[in-house]
């Protein structure tokens, strides 16, 4: 069988750039490459990156999605040691904290671009 490794998630944005350098604050991620349709950041440790490529019909994910909404069709779980730091880490970068929050250790968020994301603590 051939070896297959994961090694991004591409997420759709009007403004990829915009966009990426959100990620590159919260994350800590580097560049490896851009230009304003498509960017590439990885991870410094090895681990699996994040890309964005333009896309301009996006339409923000309703949380939580009703009959008829866009539904979130994917998302990003990022562990944290410190919820609430976590947060203000984010919140700092231009992230918004969701009025509905199912669990009491997790943080759905939503980046400046509208991609639902969760911040959670690790069991």
């Amino acid at each position: 069988m051939a070896h297959l490794r994961l090694t991004s998630t591409v997420l759709d944005s009007p403004e990829p750039v915009a966009l990426a350098a959100f990620y590159r604050h919260l994350l800590g991620l580097r560049t490896r490459e851009e230009d304003p349709d498509w960017v590439v950041l990885a991870d410094p440790l090895g681990g699996p990156g994040l890309s964005f490529q333009r896309e301009e019909s996006f339409v923000r994910p309703r949380w939580p999605a009703q009959a008829g909404d866009q539904q979130m069709q994917v998302h990003l779980d990022v562990a944290v040691d410190d919820l609430v730091a976590a947060v203000e880490h984010a919140v700092a970068g231009g992230a918004v904290v969701e009025e509905f929050q199912p669990q009491e250790t997790v943080r759905v968020m939503r980046d400046p671009h509208g991609h639902l994301f969760c911040l959670y603590l690790p069991e």
